[in-house]
């Protein structure tokens, strides 16, 4: 489970900043959106506004790419390749300086604080502690080429400082060479999923996948009958792509590469039942997913077999745009899937959204909405509407949020100057007529 993730000196973020999945102390929707553990209390989702280009993205990236550099800097096609990160670059004092990455999150029930400090070359720096009772112990602190590794609590990294290069991280290295701790927490980092809701049709496999267990094609169709999709049967394989599915006029050395790549295809059917005069039963008919059904219904069930997958397992997602191309009764139904008695191993749900409806305190607590904000200087700001005075329990958020209580909106500008002239320089002065 996630506890708090704090990234600085990344894309828009200049300063530190922290998206906590702590509960505070509001006791609204305690019983439905809280995960109640002996050392702590976390939440199960938080969501998080802003206008466009405040930074919501920028801070779902940030978790994406630590999560992909912890699982692939010690593979050696990594070797001579810069690492995936972008500095904040609108201050002089960010220059030279790296991204800051870190993350604090359970496993095996013992908390773990991890983190890292790197530029487009080197690490900088790397620190692992955990908290097996109640004080935080050091397992290794990485500044530059020097390494501290505690000899009695994580043995697997002596001998392993030489064999990490400034490119990859030690934690990843000390993984690859099977040691039990770092393996255990790359397992963390794995089980940790990242969707952006405008490319959901590459996790359309999953779903397919799910579907060859009854019980889980079962929880599909009747996710799809409370989406009211009209939906009575679904369908899906995942085959090879053959010779013979390659088009006509493809070039013969080209058909042999593709081949050779043993790509494999999924495609999946949905069943709908056909009605002759006067509403009687004529059968049946069979849509093809990507040609026949509607952009939304694609995305229900692109995200289907992830949302599964994270409720059986009690995983962490990520979903960037949920709610692009879905109706807000359905992103409403995944949100409340993850608050709810269902979601009973505790999976954690984190989104960006522009959805008003959500902004609601039947859905949602104060601590579990979070907005961001850019200053003066384009540097991103992230807080909690809980962090906000006076903002009541029994709120409403939507309408508050809507009306600039919050902060956190597009500043939209008079349309009738958008089409102006400037004369002598002093200013503008006379509007032009749309023709």
């Amino acid at each position: 489970m996630l506890i708090e993730f704090n990234v600085a000196n990344y894309r828009s973020f200049k300063d530190r900043v922290t998206l906590s999945m702590l509960a505070t102390n509001d006791d609204s929707l305690q019983e439905s959106n809280v995960i109640v553990t002996e050392k702590r209390q976390l939440l199960k989702s938080v969501v998080v506004y802003g206008a466009n280009a405040s930074g919501k993205s920028n801070l779902l990236n940030a978790m994406r790419s630590m999560r992909r550099m912890v699982l692939t800097s010690s593979k050696d096609t990594q070797a001579n390749e810069d690492i995936d990160v972008e500095s904040f670059k609108l201050s002089t004092e960010s220059d030279g300086k790296p991204c800051l990455f870190e993350i604090v999150f359970v496993q095996n029930n013992c908390t773990y604080r991890y983190g890292f400090e790197a530029d487009r070359k080197r690490v900088h720096s790397e620190w692992l502690f955990n908290t097996p009772r109640t004080k935080e112990a050091q397992l290794f602190v990485r500044e530059g080429k020097q390494f501290e590794v505690n000899s009695k609590r994580f043995k697997e990294g002596q001998g392993l400082e030489g064999k990490t290069r400034e490119n990859a991280l030690f934690l990843s290295v000390c993984a690859q060479w099977n040691g039990e701790i770092s393996k255990n927490l790359l397992s963390w980092f794995r089980d940790f999923s990242f969707i952006h809701g405008l490319y959901d049709y590459t996790h359309l496999r999953t779903t397919v996948n799910k579907l060859t267990d009854i019980t889980k094609k079962r929880w599909i169709l009747e996710m799809t009958k409370l989406a009211d999709l009209s939906i009575d049967d679904i369908e899906g394989r995942e085959e090879r792509l053959t010779y013979d599915s390659l088009p006509d006029d493809m070039p013969e050395e080209v058909k042999k590469e593709v081949i050779a790549q043993e790509i494999m295809t999924v495609e999946l059917k949905t069943v709908h039942k056909k009605f002759g005069e006067n509403g009687t039963d004529a059968g049946t008919v069979v849509f093809d997913l990507e040609e026949n059904e509607s952009g939304g219904t694609q995305k229900f069930l692109n995200l289907a077999g992830p949302l599964l997958e994270t409720i059986e397992t009690g995983k962490l997602l990520v979903i960037d745009e949920l709610d692009a191309r879905l109706h807000p009764l359905l992103t409403r139904a995944v949100v409340k899937l993850f608050n709810s008695a269902a979601n009973s191993k505790n999976a954690q749900l984190i989104f960006a959204s522009h959805d008003i409806n959500l902004l609601s305190n039947k859905i949602f607590r104060r601590d579990q909405v979070w907005f961001t904000e850019k200053d003066q200087f384009g540097a991103t700001n992230l807080y909690s509407l809980i962090e906000l005075q006076k903002v009541r329990k029994k709120a409403s958020f939507g309408k508050d949020y809507i009306l600039g209580k919050y902060g956190a909106i597009p500043f939209i500008g008079d349309p009738k100057w958008f089409f102006c002239e400037e004369i002598n320089g002093k200013g503008l002065a006379a509007e032009t007529t749309l023709q």
